[in-house]
């Protein structure tokens, strides 16, 4: 009947926003530690098994962060270069601490996980900018990630989904200007000190 067929289809769209809630909490748990890494220079094991024993969290939800944090690490050198060759003259060091975590979490995401569709990997990053930095971070973050997936650079090997990805067009683009630098932190902004 089509109110069976309207109870099933409520049902597998609150699953799939269990999930994406899910997922969402993991990009902001994998954030703080890649911001916490970044800032202490530990050991991201360590940083791991101390993160988790402090954040007890859902095993799925630990499992994602964990794995965008390993493997954000894992891919570290060419992450950095392709941000810094997007990042129209802007050197990495001098970005904030969490904007350029939200953009090595999300180019990670762009380019080794092939079951998040590019617009979400994007959209997830920009809420992340805003949340955690400033509201002019959506747009720089947005600029630097839909440059990423739209160009192959040269001398830098890019994974097949990648250019994949980049055949299925920009994410849209929040208000304001795409390349603008983020401004300074509005005092209680949550986790953002610049590096010198």
């Amino acid at each position: 009947s089509s109110e069976s067929r309207r109870q099933k289809a409520e049902s597998r769209g609150r699953g799939c926003r269990l999930i994406m809630r899910k997922r969402t909490k993991a990009r902001e748990y994998a954030l703080q530690i890649l911001y916490q890494l970044d800032v202490t220079r530990a050991q991201a094991q360590q940083v791991l098994q101390d993160f988790w024993t402090v954040h007890p969290a859902p095993s799925d939800v630990r499992s994602f962060a964990s794995q965008v944090v390993q493997g954000t690490m894992q891919h570290a050198d060419e992450i950095n270069q392709l941000i810094v060759r997007h990042a129209d003259n802007w050197n990495i060091a001098r970005m904030a601490v969490v904007d350029r975590n939200v953009l090595r979490l999300a180019t990670y995401e762009l380019l080794y996980c092939d079951d998040i569709p590019p617009k979400v990997a994007i959209n997830e990053a920009i809420e992340l900018g805003k949340r955690y930095s400033t509201q002019n971070s959506g747009a720089f973050i947005n600029g630097i990630l839909d440059k990423i997936m739209n160009r192959a650079p040269a001398g830098v090997a890019v994974p097949p989904v990648a250019v994949a990805r980049a055949a299925e067009g920009p994410a849209p683009e929040p208000e304001g200007e795409a390349d603008a630098p983020p401004d300074d932190v509005p005092d209680g902004a949550q986790p953002s000190a610049s590096s010198a």
